[in-house]
């Protein structure tokens, strides 16, 4: 079996990133052209980072995420905002590649902590040395 490669995503991605967002998604319908859009604009943020992972040709995972700064942190910090590995390659450590890789990446911007929000994959996180620190509230505007 071929090690899947941690990369970050091009423009050429944009179709391959798509059924996964799809795949992800669970509160919202993705909006196809909303979605290329923004994918467009995001790989070429300087504050966010599309990471995609690639075996045999084929896209198999994929993260976002973005450094910005706080006043709390006294500087910049870290947010994972999506993950997803296809089901037949969970379980790989691809998961934990993709989250050292954008690790890598926030030390490199200047973030001291990495922070996310998760429903379905606290064991996950908990595995690879995140811990509980705060409730997530939201609010549709």
């Amino acid at each position: 079996m071929i090690e899947p490669a941690i990369r970050e995503a091009r423009i050429a991605d944009v179709e391959s990133v798509l059924p996964l967002v799809e795949e992800f998604v669970t509160s919202f319908a993705v909006d196809r052209d909303a979605f290329r859009t923004s994918f467009q604009k995001l790989i070429v943020d300087d504050s966010a980072l599309v990471l995609v992972a690639e075996t045999g040709g084929s896209l198999v995972g994929y993260c976002l995420g973005f450094v910005h700064g706080t006043f709390y942190a006294n500087g910049p910090v870290a947010w994972l905002e999506e993950i997803m590995v296809q089901a037949e390659h969970r379980r790989s450590g691809l998961g934990g590649r993709l989250m050292e890789a954008f690790e890598a990446w926030a030390k490199q911007k200047g973030a001291i902590l990495s922070a996310l929000s998760t429903r379905r994959a606290a064991r996950f996180y908990e595995a690879i040395g995140y811990e509980e620190s705060a409730t997530y509230y939201r609010r549709l505007l």
